[in-house]
């Protein structure tokens, strides 16, 4: 009998870890800037001038960049989007110095436009190792995958339905 060693397996946590953003703050702060340019030149199809948008952009950018170098100077381990999540929360409190300027430069920013091309990546951005975990899952993960998304089209519609 053959014994088949999934992907998972051969990277060890050391090299798993060197993978973060954290980590790589110099090439995360270079595709993020890439990834806020193209998402500020989206904001036009909102059909709102450029510039109005700059600022919210920035804000954006320096919000990320600081979640990642709080993330990576913590102490104990907390995934990158929380200490992002964390610090925009932060940033846009009432009691936060300069939050209303904060959320009106903010507000100039059409998120639609902003999270399309950054959900049709993640969408796209399939490594070998999701591949091998699929095929470990099988069948199994496409019913599972269907039910929550059948699951939460109906809870949202029904929420849809009974709020509107």
């Amino acid at each position: 009998m053959k014994t088949h060693e999934s992907t998972v397996d051969q990277f060890d946590a050391e090299a798993l870890k060197e993978l973060r953003p954290e980590q790589q703050l110099g090439k995360t702060a270079l595709v993020l800037a890439a990834v806020c340019v193209a998402a500020w030149f989206s904001n036009i199809v909102n059909g709102s001038p450029l510039l109005d948008a700059l600022p919210g952009m920035l804000i954006l950018y320096v919000m990320v960049i600081i979640g990642l170098v709080v993330g990576r100077l913590c102490p104990f381990y907390l995934p990158s989007v929380a200490w992002v999540s964390l610090i925009s929360i932060i940033a846009t409190l009432p009691v936060f110095p300069g939050n209303g300027w904060i959320i009106g430069q903010l507000a100039e920013v059409n998120f639609l436009a902003v999270v399309t091309p950054v959900l049709a990546y993640a969408g796209l951005a399939l490594t070998h190792r999701e591949f091998s975990m699929f095929k470990q899952t099988g069948w199994k993960l496409v019913i599972v995958a269907l039910l929550v998304f059948t699951g939460t089209f109906i809870g949202s519609a029904v929420v849809a339905h009974v709020m509107l």
